[in-house]
């Protein structure tokens, strides 16, 4: 007896570890435009869903069922994450602002295939180069990693861009002429 209650606990557990997982992974298809990805995907997640509820409806008076679906949920919402990071869909924008003005930075940027608009910048402590970047978020942390070491103080913003319209970066992108 005891044995199939852990059993039937484990099971509630993975089924609810992966149905949130395809949950979280199909909300970010869907934040990020990928329609028909994110209905596939739904059509699993349902699936899962149903059969990890029917299993913790059917056996609702024995609480450790329930506990499992609870901490299934909140590990699949991690699993979910670590998955969605790993895919690292669409692109991010950087926004960086050095300490001083150093014409090398950007240059040295671009060498590395990162599309680069600079411009002169002042700060409360004098002249500041500012630069915004566009990069693939698979590259997001070699290109802060990258920042950092030129520029240990720069100020760092990211954020994702809604739309991309134009610009001879993004065509170069798509070709696969970023360096990682």
């Amino acid at each position: 007896m005891l044995e199939n209650g852990l059993w039937m606990v484990l099971i509630i557990l993975a089924i609810n570890i992966v149905y949130v997982s395809f949950f979280t992974i199909r909300m970010i298809l869907t934040l990020k435009g990928y329609r028909y990805m994110a209905a596939f995907v739904s059509v699993f997640e349902v699936i899962i869903y149903v059969i990890g509820l029917g299993l913790v409806l059917d056996n609702l008076n024995q609480i450790q069922n329930v506990i499992a679906y609870a901490v299934g949920y909140g590990i699949g919402v991690v699993v979910g994450m670590k998955i969605e990071e790993k895919m690292a869909l669409g692109y991010i924008t950087v926004n960086v602002i050095t300490k001083e003005y150093d014409k090398q930075l950007p240059e040295v940027l671009r060498q590395k295939g990162y599309g680069v608009t600079n411009w002169a910048a002042e700060g409360l402590e004098g002249d500041r180069m500012a630069m915004q970047i566009l990069t693939p978020r698979k590259y997001e942390l070699k290109l802060y990693d990258t920042i950092k070491e030129l520029d240990p103080k720069a100020f760092i913003i990211a954020y994702e861009p809604k739309t991309i319209h134009g610009g001879f970066w993004v065509k170069a992108v798509r070709k696969g002429r970023l360096q990682s």
